[in-house]
């Protein structure tokens, strides 16, 4: 593959990735011969020209202070020329092109504060959606849940030591901003009781039309109250999305009682096993700012019993698909209710139908 050509930088749309490559993957555009992690958070990569590139991976907090950038700009400047990259889940990658640059970098990284690795057989940094901070559906906090389990995880970030790389998401509604719907370990925020009109505010603040029509299952509908009009909410049809939140704030949709569920089993990959959806394990837990020590507890647990019963290489979900459901509710202790079971319509086609049992899904 052919160098490639610089972009003309315009006013219109983006500019070209291609104008702020570092200049050694310009010179070996197309040309990497192979990579391979040389210790917990160090990626090499090696040219056919025997160029190497080292990337540094550091953890961030994702919502980063003006300080922080600069910090990191500094380090960039200092071991890597100013280049550096952040990757799609937060991480930030120092590019360093002198392999005698890496250890200073590493431990300045970790002298500021900030740990390396989520490379390979390990947990990188939890993506999320933005929670309490910014976005008036979410059912429970994020950056806040997030920093409360990665503190109780973070030695499996700095290491290699479990089966298979492990990746854990998170959404704070039913919306799925985030990657919820296919990593290992999903945690997703869920209301649990329909959206309260204020029927007193709600004409002079909000257009009746568009307020219904922001609904996207119909629950919402126009009703008369005390004589004037206003909207209704058909509890069995709302799927909680705050739709009508966005168009009119006399429908208020947090509640007191919103938290969190667990999901697990879920992958992008293609290898060994074709994608997977995250499925159930933990229906409901309560928010409980601000430490949220059910939710760590709960992760700790599943991500420790998947660390001691997989095999190497081997996923969440194709851990779980090889010892059956049953044997991983046994395992991680816990409980199956009946918000385990899918009443989706067509949910049956993926039900056992068999009278025949695998081993493992009798319990001895």
């Amino acid at each position: 593959m052919a160098e490639p050509k610089k972009k003309r930088i315009t006013d219109i749309g983006p500019p070209s990735y291609e104008n702020f490559l570092p200049p050694i993957i310009k010179k070996n555009y197309g040309k990497w011969k192979y990579h391979e992690i040389i210790k917990p958070g160090v990626l090499m990569h090696v040219s056919e020209s025997g160029d190497k590139l080292y990337s540094v991976r550091a953890a961030t907090p994702r919502l980063a202070a003006t300080d922080t950038i600069r910090l990191f700009a500094q380090i960039a400047d200092e071991f890597c020329d100013g280049f550096l990259r952040y990757t799609s889940r937060n991480n930030v990658e120092f590019l360093i092109t002198d392999e005698k640059k890496v250890e200073p970098c590493i431990a300045k990284l970790k002298k500021e504060g900030y740990p390396v690795g989520g490379m390979g057989n390990s947990i990188t940094n939890i993506v999320h959606t933005q929670g309490w901070v910014h976005c008036h559906s979410a059912a429970t906090d994020a950056s806040g849940v997030v920093k409360c389990v990665m503190d109780e995880l973070f030695p499996y970030f700095e290491s290699m030591k479990l089966p298979a790389k492990l990746r854990i998401a998170f959404a704070c509604c039913l919306n799925m901003c985030g990657a919820v719907h296919c990593s290992d370990i999903a945690l997703l925020g869920v209301h649990i009781k329909p959206p309260v009109v204020s029927h007193d505010t709600l004409p002079a603040q909000c257009e009746i039309p568009t307020t219904v029509s922001a609904c996207p299952t119909g629950a919402v509908r126009t009703a008369t109250v005390d004589g004037k009009p206003s909207v209704e909410i058909v509890e069995e049809q709302c799927m909680f999305c705050a739709n009508c939140f966005t168009v009119c704030p006399s429908i208020k949709l947090n509640n007191p009682t919103d938290g969190l569920s667990v999901w697990v089993g879920g992958k992008v990959s293609n290898a060994r096993h074709e994608p997977m959806f995250s499925k159930l394990a933990i229906p409901y837990i309560p928010n409980e700012p601000p430490r949220w020590p059910t939710v760590v507890k709960s992760v700790k647990n599943i991500v420790e019993v998947y660390a001691k019963n997989a095999r190497k290489f081997e996923r969440m979900g194709e851990w779980i698909e090889r010892i059956g459901w049953p044997k991983f509710f046994e395992l991680t202790e816990i409980p199956f209710t009946k918000y385990h079971i899918d009443d989706f319509t067509h949910a049956g086609e993926s039900f056992r139908r068999s009278v025949y049992f695998r081993q493992s899904d009798v319990r001895e």
